[in-house]
């Protein structure tokens, strides 16, 4: 009995041995949670039940010079709906009228949204798609329709929002104002505007500290955020929607009925270097014209007689030749190196003067004129183009920008030839922005400018940063030479190979350019069209390239007749039509336009209005533009959309009254 009892003894302190381990074990597992991996575990509860958000910034506007939005983000709803989610009363009850409301808006038959409905309560379906690309006002008013006005858990609607950017005026300069993207390997990508002012757009986002609440659903811990977003900057570009428009549709036309590949031209202020209008167009798949490529910043190529210019600013700078200095075509075809320069006139034009030779742009001339003046210094001629910096980029505000190509005397691209085919705009390679920087220098009496494209960065009527006029070359030539030069311009377009365009009631001066492109593959000859130039010739305002690429052979390849007759049409209409209606033409909706300016109809309509308009939503930019232009001062708090306003929409009009607006 003893015997037993101590075995029984044995056991249970064996049994109490082992507790006291297992106690000791869990002492250690408690402490080590507690003092070594607490902060770990604290952490993580708290990362699944308190958790930062982001709040998204605003991304700022991109308007035109005239105050027109040329891109703009907008909310996008995708609408779903939880099949299961509302009760079969609920559900049974507001069927039919739930149908009928969405045949109204989405224009589908009811007893269609009748069937799918009940075939995806019936299949339990959680998330049928209902629509997409809904706007706000859309995305509202079905929010409100019979089932979906219970709310996300018993009406079963979901939504899904995300910001788009929109271009309101259309496809028209889309190229250049661009975009932002995220490629699919998640490198971030972008051209234009948009994507070089980036920094200033996108604006930072904020954060705001949450908790987890029961079935899902998170509350802000605080009132105030962690961090508050700031909206981005809007871009005041130099685009006018209204020079736009014309120079946009006069190339289009002019690409279709030649049939080209595709072509771009490019208007500018001559003063300020300020692009008014810049449209490529590039012909799709499907044979229809869209922008893709921005052509006019990054296609650099053989210019042809356009660069004959250069010829005759050297000659007249070095006092070699003048403009009666007379050269023989020889019948039209000259030989160097046993490579023939030929006149584009069979028999060429006999003994005529260098003037005569440029305004009708023979070869054989200006060759012979560059070739005996500098064959024995060809660096003297480079010289000249160097100084005017046409050897660099013109490092523009956007990206993408094409490299000139001029061959320097030494180097080994360099070869005999070479003096002679840049002479007429062979070997040598310039973007038609690089070549319109040149001829508008010639406008403005000497001085080389840069081409802008952004003026000024604001944030509201704040301005941030202004980009003012940027002098590449204060004067690329004496004035006596500008002088001659601009003569010989003005006599291309009265007597000259631009005569087709000619027209008494309008002074224009230019020079017509037909290069051969792919010239050493005969079976993929083709040519590229241009005529650049300036306009009212006697006091010129603006500058301008059209340059054609690979128009139909059998309809025409001259520069005269396919991009001139673009330079026409947009110098008649920016200063001698004046319509009594003209259109500003939107892709989707015509935007009418009683008067010349885009500007001029914007006030005229905003005197129209004899009630305060309904300003909530919109941006506060656009909210203080357009009731300033109603008379009306305005005084804002906060930044972001119009969330309030003092004076109710539809109270009536009264000038120089105050209205303060709330913006979130």
């Amino acid at each position: 009995m003893a015997v037993e009892d101590k075995h029984i003894a044995y056991r249970i302190y064996i049994v109490a041995f082992f507790m006291l381990i297992i106690a000791i074990a869990i002492a250690v597992k408690l402490t080590n949670i507690q003092w070594v991996e607490g902060k770990y575990y604290r952490n993580l509860a708290k990362e699944r039940t308190v958790k930062n958000f982001v709040i998204p910034a605003n991304k700022g506007n991109i308007y035109s010079s005239d105050g027109s939005l040329l891109a703009t983000s907008i909310p996008n709803y995708t609408l779903r709906f939880d099949a299961i989610a509302p009760k079969a009363e609920d559900f049974n009850k507001n069927l039919q009228p739930l149908c009928d409301s969405l045949s109204k808006l989405l224009n589908r038959p009811a007893q269609y949204y009748k069937t799918e409905l009940l075939k995806a309560r019936s299949n339990k379906n959680r998330y049928y798609l209902l629509a997409r690309n809904l706007s706000y006002t859309e995305y509202m008013k079905i929010k409100s329709f019979p089932l979906f006005n219970k709310g996300a858990y018993k009406g079963g609607l979901i939504t899904e929002q995300k910001t788009v950017r929109e271009h309101p005026i259309g496809l028209v300069a889309e190229r250049t104002i661009g975009y932002e993207r995220i490629k699919p390997n998640g490198e971030p990508d972008g051209k234009g505007i948009e994507w070089a002012f980036k920094d200033y757009l996108n604006g930072k986002d904020g954060k705001r500290l949450m908790q987890k609440m029961a079935k899902g659903q998170w509350k802000p811990i605080r009132d105030e955020n962690e961090v508050e977003p700031q909206d981005g900057f809007d871009i005041i570009s130099t685009i006018d929607v209204y020079i736009q428009d014309i120079a946009h549709h006069a190339l289009l036309k002019q690409l279709e009925y030649y049939e080209a590949d595709h072509g771009c031209v490019v208007v500018m202020e001559t003063k300020t270097g300020h692009v008014k209008a810049i449209s490529n167009l590039g012909r799709n798949q499907n044979g229809q014209y869209t922008e893709t490529i921005n052509y006019a910043v990054s296609e650099s190529h053989e210019p042809g007689s356009t660069f004959k210019l250069l010829d005759l600013i050297a000659l007249f700078e070095d006092r070699l030749a003048d403009t009666n200095t007379v050269y023989d075509s020889r019948g039209g075809e000259i030989s160097y190196f046993n490579r023939r320069v030929r006149d584009s006139k069979k028999g060429g034009y006999g003994k005529i003067s260098l003037a005569k030779g440029f305004e009708v742009s023979s070869n054989t001339v200006l060759v012979q004129a560059v070739y005996e003046n500098y064959k024995n210094n060809p660096k003297k001629f480079v010289e000249h183009i160097n100084r005017m910096k046409l050897n660099q980029p013109l490092a523009l505000q956007i990206k993408g920008e094409g490299k000139p190509v001029i061959p320097q005397p030494g180097e080994k691209n360099w070869y005999g030839t070479t003096l002679p085919w840049m002479a007429y705009g062979y070997g040598v390679s310039m973007t038609p922005l690089q070549t319109l920087t040149l001829y508008n220098a010639i406008a403005n009496n000497g001085e080389m400018v840069k081409p802008i494209f952004v003026s000024e960065i604001k944030e509201w009527n704040k301005p941030i940063k202004q980009f003012e006029k940027e002098i590449i070359n204060p004067q690329i030539a004496s004035k006596e030479t500008i002088d001659k030069v601009k003569v010989v311009l003005e006599n291309v377009v009265k007597r000259g190979t631009g005569s087709k365009l000619y027209s008494k009631d309008f002074s224009m001066a230019g020079k017509t350019g037909t290069a051969q492109v792919g010239y050493a593959d005969k079976a993929n000859l083709y040519y590229a069209s241009s005529f650049v130039g300036y306009f009212p010739a006697d006091e010129p305002k603006y500058s301008c390239i059209v340059v054609v690429h690979k128009p139909s052979k059998s309809k025409g390849y001259y520069g005269a007749d396919v991009s001139g007759p673009v330079f026409k049409r947009i110098a008649q209409k920016v200063f001698t039509d004046v319509p009594s209606t003209n259109e500003i033409k939107n892709l989707e909706k015509p935007i009418p336009l009683q008067e010349k300016s885009y500007e001029t109809f914007y006030t005229n309509s905003s005197k129209e209005m004899k009630t305060i308009p309904n300003v909530k939503g919109m941006s506060g930019m656009d909210a203080i533009a357009l009731l300033e232009n109603l008379k009306v001062k305005v005084k804002v708090i906060g930044v972001g959309k119009v969330k309030k306003q003092s004076i109710q929409p539809g109270e009536a009009l009264r000038k120089n009254s105050t209205i303060i607006l709330e913006l979130s």
